[in-house]
C-alpha cells in the first residue's frame, strides 16, 4: 500500500516526506483554509509542495462548478508543475472533464466518491485516482471499511484502458481516521490511503513498542550506572 499524507500544511509534508514512507499528498480547499493562506498564494503553495514532493502526486482540487471552468481550471493547475493531479467531485459536470482531461493527459483524482457506480463511472471516464471516502460512512453511523470494499472489488474487476501502463485507476482509501482504517484497506487491496498527518503518527505507534522502548532505556540504564 501506498502512503499518501492529507494535508496541505508545509511543515507536515516535510516531516513526512522525510520518513522516506510517502508516496503523494492530496489536498482540498479546507485542508488549504486550515493553513491561513490567501487566495492569491494557492497556486504559489501547491507549486512548494510539488517541490518538496518533486515527483511524486500532489492533488489540487478545482473549485470550479461547470464543466467547461473545470476542464480550464483543470490546465492551469496541472501546468504548475509536472506532478499535479487534479482533484474533482464526483458529478455529472466532473465526468465530463475528466473525460476531456484524461485524452489530454492530465491526471485526475475523482473525489467525494460513496458507491461503486460512482467509482466505476469515474474509471470509465479516465479517473487516475479515485478516492472512496471511509470515515464519513462511520459518521452516519454505516460501515464504511464494507463499502470500501465493495468498490474495490468492483473497481479491480475490469481494465479501462486511460491509465493501463501506469498501473491505473488507482483507489485511494480517504477521509481516514484511524490505523485499523488503513488495515483493513490494505487488506482488501485498495492501493494507496490518503492519511492526515495526526493519523499517520499513530500508524507509526504502538502501546507495546512504546512499554518496548521503555524497558530497554531502564535496563541500559542499569547498566551505563
Amino acid at each position: 500500500m501506498k502512503f499518501f499524507v492529507d494535508t496541505a500544511d508545509l511543515d507536515e509534508i516535510r516531516e513526512a516526506a522525510s520518513w522516506g514512507a510517502l508516496s503523494g499528498v492530496t489536498t482540498n480547499p479546507s485542508l488549504y483554509a486550515k493553513t491561513g493562506g490567501k487566495l492569491a498564494d494557492f497556486e504559489p503553495h501547491m507549486v512548494e509542495i510539488c517541490r518538496i514532493c518533486e515527483g511524486l502526486p500532489v492533488s489540487a482540487e478545482s473549485t470550479a462548478e461547470t464543466t467547461d471552468d473545470m476542464i480550464a481550471e483543470g490546465r492551469r493547475l496541472a501546468s504548475l508543475a509536472p506532478n499535479i493531479v487534479v482533484k474533482l467531485p464526483v458529478c455529472t459536470e466532473a465526468l465530463a472533464a475528466t473525460h476531456q482531461l484524461a485524452s489530454e493527459g492530465v491526471r485526475v483524482n475523482m473525489t467525494l466518491v460513496f458507491s461503486a457506480p460512482q467509482a466505476l463511472l469515474a474509471a470509465r471516464a479516465g479517473a487516475r485516482y479515485i478516492s472512496p471516502f471511509v470515515g464519513r460512512f462511520d459518521d452516519i453511523g454505516d460501515d464504511g471499511l464494507a463499502q470500501l470494499q465493495t468498490i474495490v472489488a468492483a473497481v479491480k474487476n475490469y481494465t479501462y484502458g486511460y491509465w493501463d501502463e501506469e498501473g491505473g485507476p488507482e483507489i485511494i482509501t480517504a477521509s481516514v481516521r484511524t490505523p485499523n482504517h488503513v488495515t483493513q484497506a490494505a487488506l482488501m487491496g485498495a492501493d494507496i490511503a490518503t492519511v492526515p498527518f495526526g493519523a499517520l503518527k499513530k500508524c507509526v505507534r504502538h502501546p507495546l513498542t512504546d512499554q518496548g522502548l521503555a524497558s530497554f532505556a531502564a535496563d541500559w540504564a542499569k547498566v551505563t550506572g
